[in-house]
């Protein structure tokens, strides 16, 4: 039996270059990737967990932390992108996926 939880994805900032353009800098510290996925169980805080884009690139992540929302009635969990850094075409395909939402922190 599997549970619904919403992944809530933590990614870090990068640099798009061109050879047209200058660099560009997209800093992601203040934005969080969501998407609703099927998990046998709650992770556990370190668990590693794989979540994917529609696009077949795979986002290695690690669970930081599972919540339950009342008012959703579902858990978040918080996952890292486990990598130091992420790709030019893994934050394209996550960006244009339809299944994933991009949702800004509020400060």
């Amino acid at each position: 039996m599997s549970i619904e939880v919403e992944a809530n994805l933590r990614i870090p900032g990068l640099t798009i270059r061109s050879s047209s353009e200058p660099d560009k800098i997209i800093n992601n510290s203040s934005v969080r990737f969501t998407t609703l996925i099927q998990v046998p169980a709650i992770p556990k805080p370190g668990t590693p967990l794989v979540l994917s884009t529609s696009a077949g690139h795979t986002l290695e992540s690690t669970v930081t932390r599972a919540d339950w929302n009342e008012e959703r009635s579902l858990f978040v969990v918080s996952c890292t992108y486990s990598k130091r850094s992420i790709s030019v075409d893994e934050y394209n395909s996550l960006m244009n996926d339809g299944g994933w939402t991009m949702k800004q922190l509020i400060s």
